[in-house]
């Protein structure tokens, strides 16, 4: 049959992977860091995903489709509320072994508060001359040195795009453009959804219109710093 379904052009398509979280169906996947159109039957022509891409690679077209399978997609979504499915590869679950290591007891680095985004003030004494780090909120529980080797000597900023729902860069534009920002480092973990934590903050650089020297830095889900 002919009808209303997206089109992702994965030219266009950046990883971040946060149009297939908006996707209740489970029509969208991440194949090889892009985002795929999985099935015809699961999408419902909606386009919920539409809105939360942030390079526009989503469109609907009109084509011969498979017709919307809302039994087949209600299965699934029990399968995955279950654990029997994949779902966001962020969601999934994992048991990580770990190196026998000598651990030593370390103290906090923290040098204000509040750290959490949504709760951080536009303009404060301690961002003067500051250098930022605006991490995913997982990277500290991920990496086990986090507060020697990202947070010490740093304001701290941390947010997770997925479980706030907000977009984050006004805020971060505002900030680094009314304060004196020497430097920004943007830690996230490596799974999808953290890509929107990412794509926020290089934004927010952008839109300051100042230049400042900026970093990426990703963490594994076991613990490592990905080249």
């Amino acid at each position: 049959m002919i009808r209303r379904i997206i089109e992702i052009n994965r030219e266009k398509c950046n990883g971040c992977g946060l149009c297939a979280q908006a996707c209740h169906e489970g029509a969208i996947g991440m194949v090889e860091g892009k985002a795929l159109l999985l099935r015809d039957d699961y999408c419902d022509g909606l386009g919920d995903c539409l809105p939360t891409c942030p390079t526009g690679a989503i469109t609907f077209v009109e084509r011969e489709a498979a017709p919307y399978d809302e039994a087949a997609v209600q299965s699934k979504k029990r399968e995955r509320e279950n654990g029997e499915g994949h779902g966001c590869p962020g969601s999934r679950i994992q048991t990580l072994g770990r190196r026998q290591e000598q651990e030593a007891a370390v103290s906090s680095q923290l040098r204000q508060w509040p750290v959490q985004i949504k709760l951080a003030p536009l303009t404060a004494p301690y961002f003067d001359g500051a250098n930022l780090l605006i991490a995913a909120d997982c990277t500290a529980f991920a990496y086990g040195n986090f507060h020697q080797d990202f947070i010490r000597g740093k304001v701290t900023l941390v947010g997770c795009p997925k479980l706030d729902g907000v977009d984050y860069s006004e805020k971060l534009t505002e900030i680094i453009r009314q304060n004196n920002i020497k430097s920004v480092t943007i830690a996230r973990m490596e799974v999808p959804c953290c890509g929107g934590l990412q794509i926020a903050a290089e934004k927010a650089l952008r839109d300051s219109g100042k230049f400042i020297p900026w970093q990426v830095v990703t963490i594994s889900v076991d613990g490592r710093i990905l080249e």
